[in-house]
């Protein structure tokens, strides 16, 4: 027997102004009444009171089970003939063995038009929870295409919410796993709402929290923006795409032919819109790489970057570097070379690879701890600046400046890329977007300049003048306003007709200024060093900046030129 006291809201039973009663009775009894009060909200008081405490535990462990299987076995077993894992099985690689907790497994939505009250699926089609990553905690959330295709519904997006939400509040990653058709149509303009909500998430956290998107199958309409918004987007080749409207949509509008892979897979997204950072060739590489990709960022921007046990010792030298510069300035080499011999254990993760390839950006670890690089790739264009590789050299230092993460810049430059192309496509300002990016860290800054840097390229290459900390130039670095050939044709014009003249200006030229020692002797650089001593310089400048603080204007916030 049970002992009561109801306070009813409104009217008693018997109409009377608010009644208090007091009576005893059975756990049936209880819900009978419940049932009266509230006969519209029943649903959760559907367990039979006064069974067994063994029958509800397995009461309970059938409705997991039932909420594991999604949208049933059968959808299963399409989506792995696919190649494609669950949303479970995703996080289960994702996250450390054993490690993830699940939020609002029993979530069902509320929509009950188009005969959708009589299929509520537990999960609403996506997976919610947090789990940690090498031990470290990350916040997940896996959209389940056997369930209305992970379509998103106002519950869908309130998982999602909730989960971000805790992030920002525990400072720790976001990581979403998306596999969905898009908008829920049967839920009109309340899945839009759910949208707008996780975009609101999205802008909040940015720059607080890393945020990174792994798209495992469809992305389309206004699902893409949310990604667009994260900090990073991996892609998994011949299963993912990502367009605002579809190949059907636009043969309709522009009559183009064209599959859902040339408009928005992995391969396009990587290497033409540069939408994406990576693409990998299935679920198991991309969630794999996602787990070693976030080892290299801290929790928040309230923390600094991990520090990892290396076995690389920091004072090793590199006697191959002394040849790596080509005694023909023309002659190019390749920059990834130095980046793998400076790194710890030569371990680089590149990000943007397939664009953009005059650019290096990517992570490495120096002593243990991460460091962004930015290079110059001297195989591709000379390695000079154009639209695309600024735009993506300077998110990539907004990012690590937004993350405490250390930047260091090596130069190879012969300038920004010339060409009507270029300028008609506002050259100007994305170059300025890299300039500005760079002016505005406060990150501690290492460059080393190898061998070419003219120009304006010069000065945007994070330059002692627009806040490099530390700034090295190798012996073969040739640092003026541009090459010894274009300089002599304008500065010796009137010569131009004598070729022996021209070639003994040029070459009094490249004697004068195509060398580091004239920017040395005004300390624009710090040191001429030797090649092979790079990796230990490089390393004691970091450890010598890592009490960096600066002081930075009183205002809301700066305007990018975007």
């Amino acid at each position: 027997m049970l002992r009561c006291e109801i306070l009813l809201p409104d009217k008693g039973f018997f109409g009377h102004e608010r009644e208090c009663y007091r009576f005893s009775l059975t756990f049936s009894g209880f819900y009978t009444i419940l049932a009266r009060v509230f006969p519209h909200n029943t649903s959760v008081f559907q367990r039979p009171w006064g069974g067994s405490m063994q029958a509800i535990l397995d009461e309970l462990e059938a409705k997991r089970k039932q909420a594991r299987l999604g949208g049933g076995q059968a959808r299963i077993d399409k989506q792995h003939a696919k190649g494609k894992l669950t949303a479970r099985e995703r996080i289960e690689l994702l996250v450390d063995e054993g490690s993830f907790e699940e939020y609002d497994t029993f979530v069902a939505h509320r929509c009950t038009d188009f005969g959708m009250e009589n299929d509520r699926p537990m999960g609403d089609g996506v997976v919610t929870g947090w789990g940690t990553v090498n031990g470290r905690l990350i916040y997940v959330f896996s959209q389940d295409f056997t369930v209305f295709g992970g379509s998103l519904s106002e519950t869908h997006a309130q998982k999602i919410c909730k989960i971000m939400d805790m992030a920002l509040r525990n400072g720790a990653p976001v990581i979403g796993l998306n596999d969905s058709g898009g908008a829920r149509i049967q839920e009109g303009v309340a899945s839009l709402a759910g949208y707008a909500d996780v975009f609101l998430r999205n802008v909040k956290a940015s720059g607080v929290v890393p945020q990174i998107s792994v798209i495992m199958g469809p992305c389309a309409g206004g699902a893409v923006y949310s990604p667009a918004m994260t900090d990073f987007i991996f892609m998994v080749e011949d299963s993912s795409y990502m367009f605002v409207t579809g190949p059907d949509v636009v043969k309709t509008v522009t009559n183009e032919v064209v599959t859902a892979e040339e408009l928005g897979g992995a391969r396009t997204h990587t290497s033409k819109s540069s939408v994406a950072d990576a693409a990998f060739a299935s679920d198991v590489e991309a969630l794999t790489q996602t787990r070693r990709f976030v080892d290299f960022l801290p929790l928040s921007a309230r923390e600094k970057p991990p520090v990892r046990p290396s076995n690389d010792t920091a004072t090793r030298i590199e006697m191959s570097l002394d040849t790596l510069v080509p005694a023909n300035p023309n002659m190019p080499y390749d920059m990834k070379e130095l980046i793998a011999k400076i790194a710890d254990e030569g371990d680089f993760f590149e990000i943007q690879e397939a664009y953009a390839k005059n650019m290096i950006t990517g992570f490495v670890r120096l002593e243990g701890k991460s460091v962004g690089i930015v290079a110059n790739q001297p195989m591709v264009l000379a390695g000079c600046l154009d639209i695309d590789s600024s735009r993506k050299a300077a998110r990539f230092v907004r990012f690590c400046d937004a993350f405490n993460i250390p930047i260091l810049t090596l130069v190879d430059v012969p300038g920004f890329l010339p060409g009507t192309s270029q300028e008609y496509s506002g050259i100007i300002k994305h170059g300025a977007k890299l300039l500005f990016a760079f002016a505005e860290t406060t990150v501690p800054k290492v460059t080393v300049i190898t061998r070419k840097a003219y120009g304006g390229a010069y000065d945007v290459m994070s330059s002692k003048h627009i806040g490099g900390d530390v700034n090295y130039a190798w012996p073969t670095a040739e640092i003026a306003v541009m090459g010894a050939k274009g300089a002599t044709e304008i500065l010796y014009r009137s010569e131009l007709d004598d070729p022996d003249k021209i070639a003994a200006r040029t070459k009094e030229y490249e004697n004068r200024f195509a060398n580091p020692f004239v920017a040395a002797e005004k300390g624009f650089i710090d040191e001429v060093i030797m090649p092979h001593s790079t990796r230990r310089r490089v390393v004691r400048a970091f450890s010598s900046l890592e009490n960096k603080m600066v002081d930075k204007p009183n205002r809301k916030h700066d305007n990018i030129p975007l």
